[in-house]
């Protein structure tokens, strides 16, 4: 296609995007003339919402402009103006400002550390050790992104800095760069749905302190119990992935991606004890003080009064952090952005009461059924896991408690709902993460070759033995 035509799919989204402002047209009509049936139509709003946001992202159009437009549909099908749609999701943009923060951060620390060329060992072992056995190499790649959420913390600052240097070495291999996402996106999420450590500590505390603030106490550990059965669904959907899905070749072009590790020695020295230093030190302050921020702050700041990395290099670190992590920051501001339009509006209290309405005398089978199928809809697009349990809560625990759902069941329905969507979703951290590192050299789409595959082999084993565990604990 030259650059002076227009793609068929801005066509596409512009005639979708009107549909769904007709189609609010509509249902403000219906719900004008059947008031009874007013927070039924409300309750579309996130499905019909959510919708937009996948099919426009499908389209691939920017997950930015996706988001938004997903925004003033929700806006203008609960009866608000393009103006005050657009002034509730600016207003929510600061409930992501510490996420963003903390990614930037995060990612002039990952640079930092890239500097020194430790990364560049790292590198060079898993060339010399795994070249040729891509299967291993996958896995491996599960292993260390795992590591980012318990032992090591830094969740996906790692991935610009250790996965760009390896495309190489994949297009080599002929590697499925989706086995290397799905892998990444497993390492991402699966250690923190069933350890209760780093951030699997904040996801159970969120799920034992919302279920109590709803009337029933759990334990962490019983709540890490809770999440076994569906955590073991992400392993089979990993193996599916990586042993038969994409195990096939794929060609893509042969780029040299210049990382800082290429132009030093690789041999281990004083910068490179330092940088371990900073490593195990931001580790601690963020596991002491449960922030992000203050990790990487302290991880910085080690690193320059050690002169790891010279101090006159700080000003390229943090330019270099900001365009690494800058879109993913981004994304997340103008998520929580329309997560609060969702909030706001009442779509998202609209489809749990009439979920709840609807849920009223069914067997078990059913509710968790429906109520898992919610959980992906408000996650997908609120796209946070740990934003998302809180809200949901407070539609299952009630629910959960009539139709005589055990305590641990009810943490199962809880948590694997507001897993579900986080993998597959185009505004999580979970799936935009692996992208940042994949698409090193434009050869990666992140919609396609990152939420699609993502979204099929773990929200959908996810779903399957999260349902069946909440009926047998």
């Amino acid at each position: 296609m030259n650059r002076g035509e227009i793609s068929p799919r801005f066509f596409y989204a512009l005639a979708y995007f009107t549909l769904m402002i007709y189609y609010n047209r509509v249902l403000m009509l219906l719900s004008c003339s059947f008031k009874g049936e007013k927070v039924f139509m409300v309750a579309w709003i996130v499905i019909v919402s959510v919708l937009t946001m996948t099919v426009l992202s499908l389209l691939r159009v920017n997950v930015v402009v996706a988001i938004i437009l997903a925004s003033l549909v929700a806006g203008l099908m609960a009866g608000e103006s393009v103006v005050d749609s657009i002034d509730l999701l600016i207003d929510g943009v600061g409930g992501g400002a510490n996420t963003a923060i903390s990614y930037i951060l995060l990612g002039a620390f990952a640079v930092a550390i890239g500097y020194t060329g430790i990364t560049g060992l790292l590198v060079r072992f898993l060339i010399k050790a795994l070249t040729g056995k891509k299967t291993l190499i996958v896995l491996v790649l599960a292993g260390v992104a795992s590591l980012s959420q318990n032992v090591v913390p830094v969740h996906i600052a790692f991935i610009p800095i250790l996965i760009p240097p390896l495309l190489a070495l994949f297009d080599r291999m002929k590697l499925d760069r989706r086995a290397v996402a799905s892998a990444l996106t497993f390492g991402l999420k699966a250690p923190y749905l069933m350890i209760p450590a780093g951030f699997g500590l904040l996801f159970h505390e969120i799920i034992v302190d919302s279920m109590a603030e709803n009337g029933v106490n759990i334990s962490i550990n019983e709540s890490a119990f809770s999440m076994l059965i569906p955590g073991s669904g992400m392993i089979v959907g990993l193996l599916i992935a990586v042993l038969f899905t994409y195990k096939k070749d794929r060609v893509y072009e042969e780029f040299s991606i210049e990382t800082k590790e290429s132009e030093k020695e690789l041999t281990f020295n004083r910068q490179h004890v330092f940088t371990i230093i900073a490593i195990l030190i931001a580790l601690a302050v963020q596991l002491v003080t449960q922030n992000l921020i203050a990790g990487a702050l302290s991880g910085l700041f080690i690193m320059f009064i050690t002169i790891a990395v010279p101090f006159n290099k700080g000003d390229k670190i943090v330019m270099e952090g900001i365009h690494m992590m800058g879109m993913i920051a981004i994304v997340m501001l103008v998520a929580s952005g329309y997560g609060n339009v969702l909030k706001e509006t009442g779509a998202v209290s609209a489809l749990i009461e009439s979920s709840s309405t609807f849920l009223e005398g069914g067997n078990k089978a059913i509710i968790a059924f429906i109520l898992l199928l919610v959980g992906l809809v408000v996650t997908m697009g609120i796209g946070s896991s740990f934003g998302t349990i809180p809200i949901i809560a407070a539609l299952y625990v009630p629910i959960c408690l009539v139709a005589g759902f055990s305590p641990i069941a009810t943490a199962t329905l809880i948590g694997t709902a507001g897993a579900l969507g986080d993998a597959g979703s185009p505004a999580s951290d979970s799936t935009l993460g692996p992208t940042s590192g994949l698409d090193a050299d434009g050869q990666h789409n992140h919609i396609w070759d990152t939420c699609v595959p993502t979204f099929i082999h773990f929200n959908i084993p996810l779903f399957i033995f999260g349902w069946v565990a909440s009926l047998i604990l």
